[in-house]
């Protein structure tokens, strides 16, 4: 079967483990040439290598999106590297969570600064070489930027943010020559849950989300490739975050009433079952 981006080259944030991880190797079955950027460099040296396994080819750019000069650094790279980009996906992100009342606008700041603004950087770095190729920009939401759901105010705020701006690029963008896709998924495997409220990883903290319900990141990365090549605008992975954005888009009443009946006098539980070892 012919691999679907052959010869394609895509650039990654947020790369080094998870999703973003995840979607470098199936990039890499799938034939591209793959730009992983992160800001952990050992983490960054696997991922490549297991690009490299798929017998694709693959470069380590050492970044951070809320520092625009490293990311122009990256993508200078990537170009010099493979000529050109065809595909940026804009993955990196970092969820801060917490009673909203115990929580402070630094926080919210903190939480802007990586999800929007690191993500307008990236864009913004890749776009002279997207309107070259003619290619596409992939945003990393959430079901969450489509959903509140509680204590997690900053984090849903950043991603309705994100959600807002890509459905405004794939109308400003088309101009240029660039399409836009966003992906919005449910509950996938990462390391999402390791990182705290300061954006620090913290390897052997244990994922409290439950398990069965959330999908495993290579599944989840072949159906966003898939996605992808399919040339879809928004896709929703997962088939509880489908499930969730039908309620609650057909039965918003009926979906915010069982929610707050579900989380009524537990948001302090909530709270501490989501970041039990910060």
């Amino acid at each position: 079967m012919a691999q679907k981006f052959l010869g394609k080259t895509v650039f990654i944030t947020g790369a080094s483990a998870g999703i973003g991880a995840g979607l470098a190797v199936e990039f890499g079955r799938e034939g591209a040439n793959v730009v992983v950027a992160a800001r952990r460099r050992e983490q960054l040296a696997t991922t490549v290598a297991r690009v490299q396994e798929t017998g694709s080819q693959a470069l380590a750019a050492i970044c951070d999106v809320t520092v625009p000069d490293t990311l122009r650094q990256a993508v200078a790279e990537a170009v010099q590297k493979f000529g050109g980009i065809d595909i940026a996906i804009a993955n990196a992100g970092f969820g801060v969570s917490g009673l909203f009342c115990e929580l402070t606008v630094d926080d919210f700041r903190r939480q802007f600064e990586t999800n929007f603004f690191g993500v307008l950087n990236t864009i913004y770095a890749v776009l002279p070489h997207l309107k070259n190729s003619h290619g596409r920009i992939v945003l990393m939401g959430s079901v969450l930027g489509r959903v509140g759901l509680p204590v997690c105010s900053a984090y849903s705020a950043s991603k309705f943010a994100l959600n807002g701006l890509a459905e405004n690029l794939y109308y400003d963008l088309s101009e240029e020559g660039v399409k836009v896709s966003w992906i919005n998924p449910g509950l996938v495997q990462s390391d999402f849950a390791r990182v705290d409220n300061q954006g620090v990883y913290h390897a052997g903290r244990e994922d409290p989300r439950p398990l069965w319900l959330t999908m495993p990141t290579a599944k989840a990365a072949a159906q966003m490739v898939r996605a992808i090549y399919r040339g879809k605008t928004e896709i929703v992975i997962t088939g509880h975050g489908k499930l969730i954005l039908f309620l609650s888009r057909h039965f918003p009443n009926l979906w915010r009433f069982v929610l707050h009946l579900r989380s009524k006098g537990k948001l302090k539980h909530f709270k501490e079952k989501r970041r039990s070892q910060d």
